[in-house]
């Protein structure tokens, strides 16, 4: 018997596949997240560091979550100080491009991806110079805190 198509499923195949990297750039902008309002968890990961490493860890932590609960989740991965260029078009630390794809397939999961704008200040970049999936908020931290406000989990490594 064929199943139908099922997201979740999908989604636990292609990080099980460590294929997410070829699905390469997602080119549509998502300023929110595909998640309905209702959603029973709402979590918000720090991501400040450009480690490789560091990064590699937040955005298995979210895919593994976004597998376990599909829907029923809201991620938001906050983004500022040198974990901005994460984000970058063109990084001026040294992000491997597997990770920003990693990250590209999890925004077209709906995965928010928030770039601080203090911090785009401070490397003299504008939204431009972003990613097109990223999101950008005045400021990195009052975002975590308004997120807390709303509800969220917040996440730090």
């Amino acid at each position: 018997m064929h199943k139908p198509f099922n997201r979740r499923r999908f989604m636990q195949w292609l990080l099980a596949t460590s294929s997410v990297s070829l699905l390469g750039p997602v080119s549509a902008h998502h300023t929110e997240t595909h998640f309905e309002e209702d959603s029973t968890h709402h979590i918000v990961y720090q991501l400040n560091k450009a480690d490789p490493k560091y990064i590699s860890h937040i955005l298995f932590s979210a895919g593994e979550l976004l597998r376990k609960y599909g829907d029923d989740i809201e991620i938001i991965i906050a983004v500022y100080a040198e974990g901005i260029h994460l984000l970058g078009k063109r990084p001026k630390r040294p992000i491997p491009l597997e990770l920003q794809q990693k990250a590209s397939s999890l925004a077209a999961y709906g995965v928010a991806f928030h770039a601080c704008g203090n911090t785009l200040k401070s490397v003299h970049w504008t939204k431009k110079d972003l990613l097109d999936f990223a999101k950008e908020v005045p400021i990195g931290v009052e975002d975590i805190m308004l997120l807390q406000e709303k509800g969220f989990s917040y996440i730090s490594w």
